[in-house]
């Protein structure tokens, strides 16, 4: 028994016309394959064993040895080469595992042979039954006594040695998941984390709820939406920004401990740490407040990277580690922000200094509150600082309208943002449940909406009733899931997601 290499030749990428004459090609050969009966697209073939399958059963098999075990298995060619009387393709599982098939004159006949030959493409789907066997280079190789096409390809592949663009790889992800091995450990990656996410919040007894994405009422979050109508109701809709105003009436209802995963829309920008369309988790604990939903927001990271790596130190994708273990920093954004400026910012600072110092450093800032000032300034002196996961603590009331006044703090509001790697990732509050309080916030916001905050909320009526029915005080937490896998993978957020909206 020969074989011959599993690596593919190296071939130029093709141009526009000779993508043309393949394809015209392969669709003569398409119509060959219904004219012959055999058919280019058959509804079924009689699989008995996946690649990995195979691969796990026989791995280990002597270098040119045979099993007499007979398996039928299907996958995609990503190598191919014909000569004489032996042909060699590389077949490719979903998962990116490979066998080689073995199509010999002596196992299949003349016929099949020049079929195969005249008929078979790279990128095609094929079906080879035979005896599983390990050739003289030991490469694991079923010695096909029988082959059909599964699926016949009509464009071919890519050039399988060279990288496709970024650009490529977000608008045509088929091929990159075809082509390269990472694209598809980010999928399972992301799969992973999903499963581990629900498996923690299971063990501390929440449930997972599902609440509308289209909207009469946008709210939950500061941040611009997109707009739709519904010709049913005849009414302007909205794409939720959050699902965290529906969270907190389940949590009225009696749904102590709640969390859901879903699909927010916010008609934003777009750059390395964001996207107009992207998955997030949010959950609220009855009796619970902000630094219990810290330590739980903690566990959740730490067991999706356990899940994905198999450690809390994970590695990126270009090769660096990062330590997700133990315990994480907690600071104060007043007290941090005062030791970056080297001048003492709180809560009572007037206006006037912050503006000042603002424009001493080139800090602009759109709405002149106190608030927006001294986040616009912690983000300058502070953000691009915090490597390790950080807790940063007590923000200012008037930019938290949802979130409870600080037990002890004045001016502050019991909120935290979570920082890796330099950017945001997760943020958590101790819920506002005073419906009188929560009425005075929203009329607030209404009033930064007159003056040009196009991300101010909206004062929502039948999210207030249902708090005048009572909410117990509760803990509650968001977290992308996207910048979650962002922080695993050290990836950017448009090779987490799997089909990133493009222009």
């Amino acid at each position: 028994m020969t074989d011959t290499p599993t690596a593919t030749p190296t071939e130029p990428e093709l141009t526009e016309t000779e993508m043309s004459e393949q394809k015209a090609v392969r669709l003569a050969k398409r119509e060959r394959l219904i004219d012959s009966g055999a058919g280019a697209y058959p509804v079924g073939v009689a699989i008995t064993d996946s690649i990995p399958a195979v691969r796990a059963r026989f791995g280990d098999i002597e270098q040119d040895s045979v099993t007499g075990e007979t398996v039928g298995v299907a996958g995609r060619i990503v190598f191919l080469r014909n000569t004489g009387k032996l042909c060699f393709a590389t077949l490719q599982a979903g998962d990116g595992s490979r066998i080689q098939a073995m199509i010999s004159l002596a196992s299949v006949g003349e016929d099949s042979l020049a079929l195969w030959k005249e008929l078979v493409d790279l990128g095609d789907h094929v079906f080879v039954s035979g005896e599983v066997i390990s050739s003289r280079r030991g490469e694991l190789s079923v010695m096909a006594a029988s082959w059909q096409i599964a699926a016949k390809a009509i464009l071919p592949l890519p050039n399988l040695h060279n990288e496709l663009s970024d650009e490529a790889r977000v608008r045509t992800r088929y091929l990159d998941l075809i082509v390269r091995e990472n694209a598809r450990f980010v999928v399972r990656a992301r799969a992973a984390v999903n499963a581990s996410l629900r498996a923690t919040f299971t063990g501390h007894d929440f449930l997972e709820v599902e609440t509308p994405m289209l909207q009469t009422m946008h709210g939950g979050a500061s941040a611009r939406p997109f707009v739709t109508h519904s010709n049913a109701f005849d009414t302007e809709l909205f794409l939720r920004i959050a699902p965290e105003l529906f969270l907190k009436r389940a949590v009225v209802g009696g749904i102590d401990r709640v969390f859901e995963i879903n699909r927010n829309f916010r008609n934003e920008g777009a750059d390395s740490t964001h996207s107009p369309e992207f998955a997030m988790l949010e959950a609220y604990q009855a009796y619970g407040d902000y630094n219990q939903i810290a330590d739980l927001t903690q566990e959740l990271i730490q067991n999706a990277a356990v899940a994905v790596s198999g450690s809390t130190t994970v590695t990126w994708a270009d090769g660096t580690e990062y330590d997700l273990g133990g315990e994480w920093a907690r600071i104060s954004m007043y007290e941090s922000l005062s030791e970056a400026a080297g001048v003492t910012i709180t809560p009572a600072t007037p206006l006037t200094e912050l503006q000042d110092l603002a424009a001493a450093n080139g800090v602009e800032v759109h709405l002149p509150t106190h608030g927006k000032y001294v986040e616009e300034l912690w983000e300058h002196f502070v953000k691009g600082s915090l490597i390790a996961p950080t807790f940063v603590m007590d923000f200012p009331l008037d930019t938290s309208p949802l979130v409870r006044a600080h037990r002890s703090i004045e001016g502050v509001v019991e909120k935290w943002d979570l920082y890796i790697r330099g950017f945001e990732l997760a943020t958590g509050y101790s819920e506002l449940v005073d419906p009188v309080i929560q009425r005075e916030r929203f009329v607030e916001q209404a009033k930064l909406a007159t003056r040009g905050d196009v991300e101010a909320m909206r004062l929502d009526e039948e999210f207030l009733r249902a708090l005048e029915y009572g909410m117990p005080p509760t803990g509650g937490m968001g977290m992308g899931i996207d910048r979650l896998l962002m922080a695993i993978t050290g990836l950017g957020i448009r090779e987490t997601i799997l089909f990133p909206l493009v222009k």
